[in-house]
This record gives C-alpha cells, sequence and structure tokens, in this order.
C-alpha cells in the first residue's frame, strides 16, 4: 500500500477558493479561533483579504502567488496569477517557524534583487522543503510575519479540547463537498471512509436515518449543519473504554468526588504527590463544568481531558525539562549526534544545504559534522568528497552555526571535522571560525579544570573536534614549536571507510597517508582532539581524557563482539564517535541502541533520513530539556563498575523489572493508502530495545476495518534486564496478508520516562511530526522481579 501523503504536502486541488464564498461557519471561526482576536488586528485582516508575493525557488524561479488566510484562521491558501483554478493550501499547524530577512540559501541567492525586509521563509515541520517568500513591501511582509507568529502562538497555546474542535471542523470542511454549510448522506457516509470508519451502505442509511437524524438533526432538514456535525461526532466517538473506567472509579457513576479521585491516582496512576492536592488540581484545570468544581468533583468531560493532557500521556512530565546532573564530565553523557550533516538526501547525488546544520541544531542535535575540500577562490567548501553531491561554504556552514547552535539548547555544540584541505585552506577555516563564532569558540582549556569539563562548565561554547598537532599539555605549556605546520596521521571517516568498502586497496592506498595541519587550525582543537584507535589496552595505558576515537558502526560491533566490557569501561573515561558504514549510501540509519549500550556518546546519524534509527535518537533525547545530552547510568559511568551488556545480571544492583502493557484501543489513526474505500486494519507492535538479552517484540492481533476507533484490549509482557537503558517503542501498522504493512504511526521513549496506569499515547508521523488527534490508550504496569538463578 502507498502511503496517503495529503495531509503532510502542499497539494494542488481544481477548486475555486472556498474562503470567497462566504459559507464557512461562525462556529468554525469561533472554534479554532478561540483566544484570537480578529476584529482589530490588521495583521489577520490583511491576510483574510490575501496578498500577493513572490514565490522563490532558485535565482531562476520568482513566480507570482496569491496567499491568503482562510476564514477557519489555521489554513493558508494560494495560487497562481494566471488562468485556471488550480490552488495549493498548508495548515499553520505544519509551520516550524518563521524567518525573517535572508535567511535561507534560496533568498541568499537573491539577495541583491529583494531586499532583506521583504524577505521571509516558512519552515515547515519534519523534512518538509521551505517556502521562500518576497512581500511586495515591508509593510506586507511584516504583517505576514507578525500574522503567522501570532496564529502559530495561538495553535500552541489550545487546549486538547480546543484542537479536537479544530479537527472536527477540518473534517467537516474536508467532507462538505458543495460548500453549502451542511452535509447530506453522501457526504456523511464518504466523512465516514474519510475517517476510517467502515460501514455497509445499508447499515449505514438506517443508521442515519433512525439514529443520527433523530437524534442530531435538529433543524428537520435531512443534513446536518455545523453544530449538529459536532454531535453527531459526539455521538461516533463515544469511549466507552475510558467510560468503564471512570465508572470503577465513581460511587454513583455520575461523577468522581475528589475521593473517588485520589483513590484512582494512587490505586491505577501510582502518582507519587500529594493525591488530595494532585486531586485538587486535576479538577481545578480539566474539569469544564462550574458546577462540579464547586463540588469538588469531576466529571466525565473532566476525566477525558485529563487523560487526553500531557499529565495523562505516558511520557513522563517531570523528565521533560532539565533535570539531570548536569556538571559531570562530556564523556558520562550520551550526546546527540549527527552524521554528513550538510546532505540533505544520499550520500551519492543529494543536495548539501546549510539548512541541514539549522534543522539539526535546532531539533537538539550537539554534534554535527563538517567535511572540509578545497575551494575555489582559497575559498574551503563543504560537501561528500568524491561524489556527485554538491557543495557549500565552509563559512556559511560556520555561520549557519554559529546563529542557530544555542537556540534550542544551551549546552555545548562539538563540531567534528573531516578535513581534507590544503595548508593554506586551512589557515582560512581558522580565520573564519574564529571571525565568525568569536567567544563562542573554546580555545582554551577552563581555569583549575583537570580532565574533561562538564556540559554546565561549557554552557554557550563550540568545541572542535579534529586532529592536532601535539597535546594540550604542550600547547598550554609552550612547548609546542612555532612552526607554521605539523603532522598528524589520517584519522578520518575516509580513511575508515576502507574496512567497508569493496574496493580496499585503492582507497587504503590513497588516504592512508600522514596530513599536514596547519598552526592555526590545531590550535582551535582543544578538548576534542581526533586519534587513531590501536586497541583498548593501548588505550587504557596511554591515552589522554581529550583523546576522541572515531569508529565505523562495524569496527564498533566487533568490539562489543569481541571486548564490551572493554568498550564500556573506557566510553567511561573518554569520548568515542560512531557513524554509519560507508555502504550506507542512501543515508540510511544503523539502530543506535547497539552502540549506546557500550556507552559510546557520540552516535553519529543521518538525521535527514526518517525511520527506526531516528525514531530512536528523538526517543532518547525528548528528556532533559530536549538539550541534547543525556546523563548515562551510573554503572557505566564508573570504571570500577565493569558493566558487560552481554551479561547484565553481574552488574552491581542488578534489578530486572517486568513491563505490562495493556493495548486498549487506538483513536482516529490517519489513513494510510491513497485508495478512497480503502480502511485501515491496525495492529499495534510494542519493540523492546536495549542490552541483547532485552530485545524483544510482540504484536496485538489486527482489528480488520477500523481506524477510527480499533479496541484490542490485548495485553503483552516483558522482562527487562536492565531497564536503565531500555527504550520502548509503540509501531501501529496497517496489516496486510499479501504484503508488508504499511505504517500508520510510532512512539518511542527510554522506560524510565513513561508513566504507569491509564495512559495515552499520541502518535508521531515517519517524519516525527504530530498527528493529532490520533493516539493509542494503554494500561501500563512495571513491576519489580526477584533476581534470577539464571537467564536461561
Amino acid at each position: 500500500m502507498q502511503r496517503d501523503s495529503s495531509s503532510a504536502t502542499v497539494s494542488g486541488t481544481d477548486q475555486d477558493d472556498p474562503a470567497t464564498d462566504g459559507r464557512v461557519t461562525g462556529r468554525r471561526m469561533a472554534s479554532t479561533g478561540s483566544g484570537l482576536r480578529i476584529q482589530g488586528d490588521d495583521n489577520l485582516q490583511s491576510m483574510l483579504v490575501g496578498t500577493v508575493m513572490r514565490k522563490i525557488k532558485s535565482r531562476s524561479w520568482k513566480k507570482q502567488r496569491y496567499f491568503k488566510l482562510q476564514e477557519d484562521c489555521t489554513t493558508i491558501w494560494y495560487k497562481s496569477k494566471k488562468a485556471g483554478n488550480t490552488h495549493s493550501t498548508f495548515s499553520v499547524s505544519d509551520v516550524e517557524a518563521i524567518r525573517e530577512g535572508h535567511q535561507s540559501e534560496v533568498l541568499l541567492s537573491i539577495a541583491d534583487e529583494f531586499p532583506a525586509d521583504r524577505c521571509f521563509t516558512l519552515v515547515f515541520r519534519g523534512r518538509r522543503g521551505n517556502l521562500d517568500l518576497v512581500a511586495e513591501s515591508v509593510e506586507e511582509a511584516q504583517s505576514w510575519i507578525r500574522g503567522m507568529k501570532k496564529l502559530i502562538e495561538n495553535l500552541e497555546n489550545m487546549g486538547e479540547r480546543e484542537k479536537l474542535d479544530q479537527w472536527i471542523g477540518d473534517l467537516f470542511k474536508k467532507a462538505d463537498k458543495n460548500k453549502d454549510g451542511r452535509m447530506n448522506f453522501k457526504e456523511v457516509r464518504d466523512l465516514l471512509k474519510m475517517m476510517n470508519v467502515d460501514m455497509n451502505e445499508h447499515h449505514a442509511h438506517r443508521l442515519f436515518t433512525v439514529r443520527v437524524f433523530e437524534m442530531a438533526d435538529k433543524s428537520q432538514s435531512g443534513t446536518l449543519e455545523d453544530d449538529e456535525f459536532v454531535l453527531f461526532y459526539k455521538m461516533l466517538t463515544q469511549r466507552e473504554d475510558l467510560l468503564k473506567v471512570f465508572q470503577d472509579y465513581s460511587a454513583d457513576g455520575q461523577k468522581l468526588s475528589q475521593s473517588d479521585l485520589e483513590d484512582f491516582l494512587k490505586e491505577e496512576q501510582l502518582e507519587e504527590d500529594d493525591f488530595q492536592q494532585k486531586a485538587k488540581q486535576l479538577i481545578e484545570h480539566y474539569e469544564p463544568s462550574d458546577t462540579a468544581k464547586l463540588l469538588n468533583a469531576m466529571t466525565f468531560d473532566g476525566f477525558l481531558m485529563y487523560l487526553g493532557s500531557s499529565e495523562g500521556s505516558i511520557f513522563n512530565p517531570r523528565r521533560r525539562g532539565v533535570f539531570q546532573d548536569m556538571s559531570q564530565p562530556l564523556c558520562h553523557y550520551f550526546i546527540s549526534s549527527s552524521h554528513n550533516t550538510y546532505l540533505m538526501e544520499d550520500q551519492l547525488r543529494g543536495q548539501s544545504s546549510v539548512e541541514g546544520y539549522i534543522r539539526a541544531l535546532n531539533r537538539g542535535c550537539r554534534c554535527v559534522e563538517v567535511d572540509c575540500w578545497d575551494g575555489a577562490n582559497g575559498e574551503p567548501i563543504v560537501y561528500h568528497g568524491h561524489t556527485f553531491t554538491s557543495k557549500i561554504l565552509f563559512k556559511d556552514v560556520v555561520s549557519a552555526v554559529g546563529k542557530y547552535a544555542f537556540k534550542v539548547s544551551e549546552y555545548p555544540v562539538i563540531l567534528s571535522i573531516e578535513n581534507h584541505c590544503s595548508i593554506e585552506q586551512q589557515r582560512v577555516m581558522a580565520q573564519h571560525l574564529n571571525h565568525i563564532l568569536g567567544d563562542k569558540l573554546l580555545k582554551t582549556t577552563l581555569d583549575g579544570k583537570v580532565g574533561l569539563p562538564s556540559p554546565e562548565d561549557l554552557k554557550g561554547k563550540i568545541l572542535l573536534k579534529a586532529k592536532k598537532i601535539g597535546g594540550l599539555e604542550e600547547s598550554f605549556n609552550g612547548m609546542v614549536e612555532d612552526s607554521l605546520t605539523g603532522e598528524a596521521s589520517d584519522e578520518d571517516e575516509v580513511a575508515e571507510i576502507d574496512k567497508d568498502n569493496l574496493h580496499r586497496d585503492s582507497i587504503r592506498c590513497r588516504f592512508k597517508t600522514k596530513q599536514h595541519l596547519s598552526k592555526e587550525l590545531s590550535d582551535c582543537v582543544v578538548y576534542c582532539k581526533s586519534v587513531h584507535f590501536s586497541s583498548f589496552k593501548h588505550s587504557r595505558i596511554h591515552s589522554k581524557f581529550y583523546e576522541v576515537t572515531s569508529f565505523t558502526e562495524s569496527k564498533a560491533r566487533k568490539h562489543l563482539r569481541d571486548a564490551a566490557a572493554e568498550f564500556v569501561h573506557h566510553n567511561s573515561r573518554q569520548l568515542t564517535r560512531v557513524y554509519p558504514s560507508g555502504f550506507r549510501t542512501d543515508s540510511s540509519n544503523f539502530n543506535p541502541q547497539e552502540m549506546w549500550n557500550a556507552g559510546c556518546q557520540i552516535v553519529a546519524l543521518n538525521f535527514q533520513t526518517a525511520g527506526e534509527g531516528m525514531d530512536m535518537n528523538d526517543g532518547l533525547f525528548s528528556q532533559n530539556g530536549h538539550c541534547g545530552y543525556v546523563l548515562k547510568p551510573v554503572f557505566m559511568r564508573e570504571a570500577a563498575k565493569r558493566f558487560d551488556p552481554e551479561m547484565p545480571q553481574n552488574q552491581d544492583g542488578y534489578q530486572p523489572v517486568i513491563l505490562t502493557i495493556q493495548v486498549i484501543s487506538g483513536q482516529q489513526l490517519p489513513k494510510v493508502n491513497i485508495k478512497e474505500d480503502s480502511i485501515v486494519d491496525p495492529l499495534v507492535r510494542v519493540e523492546i530495545h536495549g542490552v541483547p538479552i532485552d530485545q524483544a517484540k510482540q504484536e496485538t492481533r489486527y482489528i480488520e476495518n477500523n481506524g477510527f476507533n480499533p479496541v484490542w484490549y490485548d495485553t503483552l509482557r516483558f522482562t527487562v534486564h536492565t531497564p536503565e537503558l531500555a527504550m520502548v517503542r509503540f509501531v501501529v501498522e496497517d496489516y496486510d496478508k499479501t504484503s508488508k504493512n504499511d505504517f500508520v504511526g510510532q512512539y518511542t521513549l527510554p522506560l524510565s520516562c513513561m508513566q504507569q496506569g491509564y495512559r495515552h499515547i499520541h502518535l508521531l508521523s515517519k517524519d516525527g511530526t504530530t498527528i493529532p488527534p490520533s493516539s493509542l490508550f494503554v494500561h501500563i504496569r512495571i513491576t519489580k522481579l526477584d533476581k534470577p538463578s539464571s537467564l536461561s
């Protein structure tokens, strides 16, 4: 089956502008624009009227388009000025940020033609390309910039109920094909298919004529108007699963008294807070009825709101912000890291772009790769050497890193330099680093600090990881000669590829050489000197705390097989970088978990490639404030512990757990097949990723033809021997008995961040973006297991 990408991409249709017919309902405006004052806001009024702007794709592709905000205040509509009705739309919720001025490569390329104050860029979520625009005047540009920022802020501040109202309104608009503000039976039947509900013609007609129109069609018109549609939707979305839980704890079946709610929090949710205070807080925050609030009670609507909120989600809100000790040495943290950061696609012919660095840094990445080669006019360039990938200027990369390094996280960024430049251009690199980054570039050791500094020590600093002449001791004791150049063993990815490449002899002969380094560039390297790895024994005796070794994934796996405990011990003292095999020309990723099991800190992934690898990375680093640093378990930080991921039962403090997950139901799963009559047959797979003995997966049965409100009540149990390292991945698929199942959605998080009890899991797309209101409803229990005598 092919995935339906209509909600994720700009799509062309052959309809007139739906905002010009005046039929968008008042309730729709009120619900989606909750808290949004349109009257008196000149920016939004201007957007509603519409504006002609230039859409820019390159220096040679600059075309005028008519843009306008729809009356729902959540959709932007645009079309060509030329004859014809083809138009495109995108949702405000798809826009992650607005950049003013020449802040994209495309707009920089036309900077001489259009002034910065008329230019802006809409940055979309996920891996979708930017939209670069030039307004006719500064005033029009500012209207759209300020208006879009207000719309985005409004969406971000919406509660769960308002988000659901917005989704209902979107459905109404899609289903109302003839735009008359009403839905007839055919439109309602088509809507059901759109919502992943399978219903035969006869049964659907009986339901709507006998039940729906009796109960919902108050206007007696044989159609559903907007408010009637809301009632119809509520009839369809009765949550029997939640009602059962509610009634189990409700003394009168109508409401939860404060005492009832306290019992629920204590017995089911296993909340650790003051139950009385917590219950009061939940009633105050989520209960919509003022009458119930006066009684210190929660109605079923309030219960729904609570369990649909972040407090009712599977991810523990206490672990969202920075909660870990950030004062330990860098080598004690897992560090979110990118490989070939400059690439937007594959490694053979893909586009190189500064945008790759901006996107990675904005996702909390703290280590980016810069692959440097000699360029024209004495300017170093960045690209994937000896391939057909496009080239960008090194100074533009440094500028982007300097600008975006600390927008999302204040903790240090590591620039992993792969240096193929001549001495002359290395000096130019050093000049750019010093001039552009200024005080952000770490040039000297920290006063009074022996050993690797901590993320806290290095806040706001950018570190260079590269080869270096001599060591820190010599550099800062004045022992380095005043020569302009030096030599270092060539230890970088190109040299390492020979272990993974079929053309081994030619690669080895071509790149295994001594490399000349400029002193200026060498002096920019302080705590991250790239060195060649000989053996764990050699490292134990001779290595310095500031030395960093790099391995391909295959080399790292070999060390894991041969000496896992030694590998963990090595990583308790110094940094290690692991990167994808040279065979991965499609920029695919390995599963980073096996490298985290060895305590490898800088596990570099292709951020541009969606899939399991990036799901795992996003999941691990979703905790601790998305700051890009996660503290390793104590048994991986202390050299004396000698943790062996192959034999976890031998560690001190070994405490296995039983993870029990009851998958209860799903809500409004997205349609994945473009065929109109296709309905999802969903199943849920739960995967445990961790030390080898913990790797496991189990599935629910599939539910035929129901992606709207499937119910399973299937229970899955896992024994987890090293819960501190375990990641849990929930994957929803559309079952297909004749071919591979289609991906529907996923959610990945550390076991240590899971909340117990009844929880919602808000699903993410393949790109890692939200797909509201799609969710799973589950019950979670984590119980200690008596230490077994053996792991048979």
